[in-house]
C-alpha cells in the first residue's frame, strides 16, 4: 500500500497517489500529432486541425464531432468516444505503465507580448476528490451547468480522465527540489503556441512517499478545470450512491490495478497537475472585455457616467497595445486601473469610488478586484448589461490579446473595449481560501496543460 489505512481519518488533508497512466506509445504514433489543448479551448478550426493531424488524435474522444444520425439512445459523440478508447487500447496505441508513478511535467514558454522565457514545473498524480466543505480543495470560479453535463456524459461513457485538473499548492520549493530531473524526458512535444511540454516518470516508492508526505498539509486551489473537478465530484457521488457494501464508503487506493489491495474505488480520485503557486514560472494573463451590439452608445455619455465612480483621464486615442499595457501596469501599482477604448477616445479609469450598494453580497476583498469593479460598476451599472446577459456573453466577448481588443473597437465592430491588468496569484489564493469566487474569465493561467499526455482509466 502507498499509505497506511488511517490516513483517511485525518481531516482537511490533501491526499495524492501515484498511478499507472495510460499513455500514447511513441513507437506507434508521434505524440505531438495526438495531444490537444484542453477541450474548452478547442475552437472549431482547431478541432478540424486535430482531426486531420492523426486518426488517433485525442480530440475524437474529448471533443468529437456530432453526426446527423446521432441520437441519445444509439450512437453519439460519447458512445463513439468510448469506442475509440477501447479500440486504441486494444490496438496498443495506448500502453499502460508498469509501475504506479508520478509524472513530472515542465512547460517552457515565452511570455506573450514579451521576449521573456519562463518555465513552469509541476507533477501529475491522482488527487482525492473532496467536497469543498472539507476545506481541502478550494475553487475561485463559479461553474456553468451545461459544460458539466457534457463532461459527465463523457466520463460516464469512457470511465476515464484525459486531461488534468490544474491545482495550486503553496510550498517553499521542497517538492520541486525532490522531483528535479537530470535525465532526458520520456515525452517532449511542442504545441501550436510554441510551448515545449516535457514529461518524466517517477516510480521510486520512497521518493513518492516523501512527496505524499509533503503534500499532506497542503490546501489546494483549482487554477483551471473547475468544470471537470465538479464533474468528478458528481460522478463520484453517483457511483457511491450506486455502490453497495463496505467498500463503497471505505476509501483505500484507487482501483485494484493501482495498488495491491484496491479497496478504494477509482472514482474517488481524479487526475491532477500540482503546481507550486510560489513558482516564478506561474503566469496569469489578463482577459480583456469587448462590448458590442449596444443600441445607444456614445463615448461622451460613457465618460460622464463613469466619472461618478472613477477618476478618468484621457489617453492618446491612437495608443497601441504595448503602451496601453504599460499605462495599466504603472497605474495598477496604486490599485484598480482600467482602460476603456472606444472608436475615437481612450480613457484611463482609476481610484474607484463606487458606493458599497453596487456590490451586494461581495466582500471588501472581492470589491477591490479590478474585474469586479469592471463587471459591477461599468458593465452592469454604467452600460446596463444584466448579470444574465454577461453570463451568456450576449453583448460581451472575452479577448486575450490587447491589440485584438483595440483593433475590434477601432474597426467599428464593437462599442467599447476594456483592457485590464492580470489578476495576481495572491488575490486568487486569498479569494479561494476565503470561500469566495471571482467573476467568470477572471484568470487565464498560461500556458494550458495538454490533454493526452497521461490518461487515468477507472477500469
Amino acid at each position: 500500500m502507498w499509505r497506511n489505512a488511517t490516513c483517511y481519518n485525518v481531516a482537511h488533508m490533501a491526499y495524492i497517489v501515484p498511478f499507472r497512466a495510460l499513455r500514447y506509445d511513441p513507437q506507434r504514433v508521434p505524440v505531438a500529432s495526438v495531444v490537444t489543448q484542453p477541450y474548452d479551448k478547442i475552437t472549431p478550426k482547431m478541432q478540424e486541425g486535430y482531426y486531420s493531424a492523426s486518426p488517433f488524435n485525442l480530440v475524437r474522444i474529448i471533443l468529437g464531432k456530432s453526426e446527423p444520425s446521432d441520437s441519445a439512445h444509439n450512437s453519439n459523440v460519447y458512445s463513439r468516444a468510448a469506442g475509440y478508447l477501447a479500440d486504441w487500447r486494444r490496438q496498443g496505441i495506448f500502453l499502460e505503465d508498469q509501475q504506479p508513478s508520478l509524472y513530472v511535467y515542465a512547460q517552457r514558454f515565452v511570455k506573450p507580448g514579451s521576449q521573456m522565457e519562463l518555465e513552469r514545473r509541476g507533477f501529475i498524480a491522482l488527487g482525492r476528490v473532496e467536497d469543498y466543505s472539507a476545506g481541502v480543495v478550494h475553487r475561485h470560479e463559479q461553474t456553468l451547468s451545461k459544460p458539466k453535463a457534457d463532461r459527465l456524459d463523457l466520463l460516464r461513457s469512457t470511465r476515464a480522465h484525459f486531461g488534468q485538473i490544474f491545482m495550486l499548492y503553496s510550498d517553499p520549493g521542497e517538492i520541486d527540489n525532490l522531483l528535479a530531473q537530470d535525465a532526458s524526458p520520456s515525452t517532449e512535444v511542442t504545441d501550436e503556441y510554441g510551448v515545449v511540454h516535457r514529461l518524466w516518470r517517477v516510480s521510486d516508492p520512497a521518493l513518492i512517499e516523501l512527496v505524499q508526505g509533503k503534500m499532506r498539509d497542503k490546501k489546494l486551489v483549482i487554477a483551471d478545470g473547475h468544470h471537470r473537478y465538479e464533474t468528478a465530484l458528481n460522478y463520484r457521488n453517483e457511483r457511491r450512491a450506486g455502490a453497495t457494501g463496505p467498500a463503497a464508503s471505505l476509501p483505500s487506493n484507487p482501483g485494484g490495478k493501482h495498488s495491491p489491495k484496491g479497496e478504494e474505488p477509482p472514482y474517488e480520485f481524479a487526475m491532477m497537475t500540482f503546481v507550486n503557486m510560489n513558482s516564478p514560472g506561474l503566469l496569469i494573463l489578463p482577459t480583456h472585455r469587448v462590448v458590442h451590439g449596444l443600441s445607444a452608445f456614445s463615448p461622451e455619455q460613457f465618460q460622464a457616467s463613469a466619472r461618478g465612480y472613477f477618476n478618468l483621464e484621457d489617453v492618446d486615442p491612437g495608443v497601441d497595445a504595448p503602451r496601453a499595457s504599460a499605462i495599466l501596469r504603472e497605474s495598477g501599482h496604486a490599485g484598480t486601473a482600467l482602460l476603456a477604448a472606444t472608436t475615437s477616445r481612450v480613457f484611463l479609469l482609476h481610484s474607484p469610488k463606487a458606493p458599497a450598494s453596487l456590490f451586494p453580497g461581495l466582500s471588501d476583498r472581492q470589491q477591490s478586484l479590478d474585474v469586479v469593479q469592471l463587471h459591477k460598476v461599468l458593465l452592469e451599472n454604467v452600460l446596463g448589461l444584466s448579470e444574465e446577459s454577461i453570463r451568456n456573453q450576449q453583448n460581451l466577448t472575452y479577448v486575450r490579446e490587447a491589440d485584438e481588443a483595440l483593433a475590434t473597437v477601432r474597426a467599428g465592430k464593437a462599442n467599447v473595449a476594456f483592457l485590464m491588468n492580470p489578476c495576481r496569484i495572491e488575490q486568487v489564493r486569498d479569494i479561494a481560501l476565503a470561500g469566495e469566487v471571482l467573476p467568470q474569465k477572471s484568470t487565464d493561467f498560461y500556458p494550458k496543460l495538454l490533454s493526452g499526455l497521461t490518461l487515468y482509466t477507472l477500469e
